[in-house]
């Protein structure tokens, strides 16, 4: 009997000691993930990072060190956590696997709210669409179209193109063409074109607009109109000066020509009875 209860001590000391030194491990260590993860959404914070990555960053980096501090408990019971370790690492590539595609677009989300390559309201032009960036969330960004279409665009695909941001400096260039007759006077239409761009409010004068001859095309000489204008400005500077462009010639005297093409008929009847004489 003594000898069992001497054995039940040693038993109690080495084993109660086990258990102690693991649960003080699992207590502190918690308190110590939960430090770390609170330091690391801090910081992200200092840094302005979205919160949507900074509340899943934090609770990511929680869950792995708690893995952590539990492999460690267990391992201080004595419990082999080889196998375990294995079977985790096991899971979690079977689960990269099967989500690799969400998880792409999960990186790529990171990605684009951490550079900001756009922001909401502006309007882009992504994976061969365009809108206005209405929301930016982790795994797609969302656009609303010119025709109110809500385009829904995988994060993968917006990283994996060319981002072409419509919004992102405050002024912008309008590109217009007018084509004149040849026997018209150049001179005269490009004093029409530089009137009309300086009279209209919308036009800024710093860049000065750029009007010039660009090509000698097959039906017409092609006058090129560049005007600078502020980015909300555009469509609307865009449709007036191309509307006011076209009146302003006609008051001129200047044709605005359209291809044409002669056509030339032959009696091929008569040549023939002719030659046959």
């Amino acid at each position: 009997m003594t000898d069992n209860l001497e054995l039940i001590q040693k038993l109690v000391i080495l084993y109660g000691t086990k258990i102690l030194l693991a649960l003080m491990i699992v207590v502190i260590g918690k308190w110590l993930v939960k430090k770390i993860a609170k330091i690391v959404e801090n910081t992200m914070n200092q840094n302005n990072v979205d919160p949507a990555i900074r509340n899943f960053v934090g609770s990511l980096v929680y869950w792995a060190l708690l893995i952590f501090v539990c492999i460690a408990a267990l391992s201080q019971l004595g419990i082999q956590t080889a196998s375990f370790v294995a079977i985790v690492g096991a899971g979690g590539l079977a689960i990269g696997l099967a989500l690799q595609g969400s998880l792409a677009n999960f990186a790529a989300g990171v990605l684009i709210l951490i550079f900001r390559p756009f922001k909401v309201g502006d309007f882009i032009e992504i994976a061969g669409v365009s809108g206005v960036v209405q929301n930016i969330q982790v795994f797609t960004t969302e656009l609303n179209s010119p025709d109110n279409k809500k385009i829904i665009v995988p994060n993968g695909g917006v990283i994996s193109g060319n981002i072409i941001n419509y919004s992102a400096n405050d002024t912008r260039r309008v590109d217009l063409v007018f084509g004149i007759g040849y026997g018209d006077n150049v001179d005269t239409a490009k004093a029409v074109l530089e009137r009309l761009v300086t009279d209209n409010p919308k036009v800024l004068s710093v860049p000065a607009p750029t009007i010039a001859v660009a090509e000698l095309a097959d039906s017409s000489v092609n006058i090129v109109c560049r005007p600078w204008v502020k980015t909300e400005d555009y469509w609307s500077a865009y449709f007036d000066i191309t509307e006011a462009g076209k009146k302003a010639l006609d008051s001129a005297g200047i044709v605005i020509p359209y291809p044409q093409r002669d056509l030339h008929l032959h009696n091929v009847g008569d040549t023939a009875t002719q030659l046959t004489n």
